[in-house]
Order: C-alpha cells, then structure tokens, then sequence
C-alpha cells in the first residue's frame, strides 16, 4: 500500500536534510583539507574551470558551473558525449577540469579523463567512490559521503545530487570570498532582470538637475505649494545658504500646516530636520529596505554627497519601473 504524498513529502526532505549533515561531518576531515586545496588550485590558474559529468551529474555540473561564472570564477560546461567528438579542443593548457560522477565509473568521461591526463591538466573529481577510475586520475578528490536516496526506492538519485550541488555551491562561495568579490561585481555580471535592477547604484535611477524640489527656510509655505505642486515629488527639500539639505517637507507635513497663514508660515516652521537620505552609490536594494523600514515608510528620498547637497531624488515610483520593487 503507497503512503499519502505529504508522508513522502516529509521522509524525502528528512532524508536529504540527514545527507546535508553527513556532508557538514564530512567537511571536519579529509573532505576540508581536500575542499581547500581545491580553492587553491583554482585560485592559481590562469585558465578556465571546466566543469563535466553526465546524467544527473551533468545538470548538477551546469549548476555549479552557472554559478562559478556570475561570481567571478571564469567557468564552461564541457558535455562528455560531445567531448569525444571534437569538444575536447575547448581545453586549454592552462585550464583546470572538475568531473563530477556518483560512481566514478561514468565511460563516458574516459574521453575527458584521457585527455585531460594528456595535457597534464588539473583534475579536481567530485565523487562518491574514493577507489573508483575517476577518483584514481584526479589530482584533487572530493569525496562526498555515503547517503541514502530520497527516492523511496533508493535508486534515483536524489540525496547525492543534491549533495554535489551543496559541496559546488560551497566551492563557489569560498572562491568568492578569497576574490572579495562585491555586490557592485555581482550587478556588472547581473544586469538583467529583477536582481540586476537591485544591484544598480541610485545614482543610475535618480532624477537631477531642475527636476528636484528644493526651497529655502525662509520660503512662504504658498511658495512650498507651488513648488512641491510642479515637482510632482510629494515633498521638497530645504537647503541652507550653503546648498546643503537641512530638511524634507511631505505632503503629510503640508495638509498638517494648512490650518496656518500660508503667507507668514515658513518652511523652516514645518521641516523634518532628520530626512532619510541616500548616497549616490548604494545599492537600489538597500535604499528601498531603508525607505520601507521607517517606523513610517516614506515615498521619496533625496541623493546626497559627502556635504550634503543634493544630487538628485528618487520617488517609489522610480524604484517600481526600474524593476527593483
């Protein structure tokens, strides 16, 4: 009799999440020392990493290799099958190859492996068979541990693809962060879609010049309307003799001062003297968090410098059609 599917869901998940923590024990031992001289090897080349297995392997290998190449780390996907036909001319003298196989058996890397040897080339394998043809014509071998399979048969592979892409995913964050790799790197290599609108900096997205609101202290509140009304911002900065942003007045602020003498009630009498700024190079991201993380989140926050003039503003709406929001 089969079990309900949410049992399943749950034994699935409990198996591969046993499998995590074999590979986090792992990792204390011969796996460690093996995963840092990885790093090092891959550190020193002057080549490509690239990546190679079959099956499930292979889709596992494009991950890793996906992922080595958006975080600094230059990186191809070699098919083994395709290798054996010509493919092989993509290695270069100076490039270093991973292989990826559960077994170590997989015939069809004995092309890559052939070759590989025939260049003198760095092998780095990824495999669950410290005993096996893959493992024996490595240089470095990482070798995972023994799991079970989440597949309630205990043949497909489940836990052990899934612990390859861990230990890929772990070799990629460390090579990241021996190559310091920043947020401004990742945007330049992420510039499409929702991430890569994240990324930019505020000064790609501000507006500039004659578009921004800005008012004296001394201004009549008349005039703040006026000015505010033909910005279209929702609010206008305040500026000191010096050109530097002394305060922010909101349309919130505005509707509370209607009931003063809009002739002799002043900016400086209505002005937030603490606004939320931004600097012209943070990241998209981080200025919509902070404008959303106020006790009460604003809708336009002003771009300043070092000494506090204003470069430029940005509205919500600014942040929704450059899609980062």
């Amino acid at each position: 009799m089969s079990s309900s599917p949410l049992t399943v869901f749950h034994q699935s998940i409990a198996t591969q999440r046993d499998g995590l923590a074999e590979l986090e024990r792992a990792l204390s031992g011969p796996l460690g020392e093996h995963m840092e001289q990885a790093v090092s090897c891959i550190l020193a080349t002057t080549g490509r990493v690239v990546i190679t297995g079959i099956g499930k392997s292979g889709h596992i290998g494009r991950k890793i290799q996906a992922t080595l190449a958006s975080t600094g780390t230059h990186a191809l996907f070699l098919h083994p099958a395709e290798a054996a036909h010509g493919d092989l001319g993509m290695l270069k003298t100076d490039d270093i190859v991973i292989a990826l196989s559960t077994s170590g058996e997989s015939a069809e890397l004995a092309p890559v492996l052939s070759y590989t040897t025939r260049l003198d080339l760095p092998l780095i394998a990824i495999t669950s068979a410290p005993h096996s043809t893959l493992a024996q014509a490595s240089r470095i071998c990482l070798t995972l541990p023994i799991v079970r399979e989440a597949c309630p048969m205990g043949l497909a592979p489940t836990t052990s693809s899934l612990l390859q892409l861990a230990l890929g995913d772990a070799l990629a964050a460390a090579l990241l962060d021996q190559r310091r790799f920043t947020a401004t790197d990742f945007s330049q290599l992420h510039p499409a879609g929702q991430l890569g609108a994240q990324l930019r900096p505020v000064k790609e997205l501000m507006h500039v010049g004659d578009t921004i609101p800005l008012g004296t202290p001394d201004m009549p509140l008349r005039n703040v309307i006026v000015e505010m009304t033909r910005k279209a911002f929702g609010c206008m900065g305040v500026i000191d003799p010096q050109g530097k942003l002394c305060g922010l007045i909101t349309d919130g602020d505005l509707r509370r001062a209607l009931e003063h003498d809009l002739d002799h009630t002043i900016a400086a009498n209505i002005m937030n003297l603490t606004p939320l700024t931004a600097r012209p190079n943070m990241l998209a991201k981080d200025v919509l968090h902070a404008m959303n993380d106020r006790p009460t989140p604003v809708s336009s926050v002003f771009v300043i410098d070092q000494d506090r003039r204003p470069l430029g503003i940005l509205h919500l709406h600014d942040f929704i059609r450059a899609g980062v929001a």
